[in-house]
């Protein structure tokens, strides 16, 4: 199970019990807030993308948007999302759990965090299943994601 990988990961920081599960889904923005009662743009979703090379995950708050622009003018290439099914072969989750951590195919995937996220205090990214997720600041989301760089790739609602 994912959500296991994700645990077994975080006990190298000692955070394995810092990860919360819940009784409803939070497999989508608007559910996670929920289910942790708090705004929809605190919630990190980790975005996937295609590359020739793998994949690149980018790690965004959940009220940002992908600008297609800024994205090829940072990687060189389209923003076109991976499939369902290479989603889960990239990463080992399954979508509405998929995180940044304990990715499954390490060398293929990169990390980024988008600056989005650098508004919050601390942000919830998922952890493998879709009902999980922790609390990490920007900067730990960064140093536990292994991400290469922040980015800034997304736009912000007006």
């Amino acid at each position: 199970m994912s959500i296991e990988k994700v645990r077994k990961y975080f006990e190298k920081f000692g955070l394995e019990n810092e990860i919360l599960e819940f009784p409803t889904s939070s497999a989508t923005v608007e559910l996670a807030a929920k289910a942790l009662n708090t705004q929809e743009a605190r919630i990190c979703k980790t975005l996937s993308f295609k590359t020739n090379a793998g994949c690149i995950l980018v790690c965004a708050a959940g009220d940002a948007r992908i600008d297609n622009k800024k994205f090829k003018s940072k990687f060189g290439l389209k923003a076109k999302m991976l499939s369902s099914e290479d989603v889960e072969e990239y990463t080992g989750h399954k979508i509405g759990g998929v995180c940044p951590f304990a990715v499954e195919q390490e060398e293929n995937v990169k990390v980024f965090c988008d600056v989005s996220l650098r508004r919050f205090e601390t942000v919830f990214p998922a952890c493998g299943s879709s009902n999980s997720a922790i609390e990490l600041t920007p900067e730990k989301l960064f140093e536990y994601s292994n991400s290469l760089d922040w980015v800034d790739v997304c736009n912000l609602p007006d």
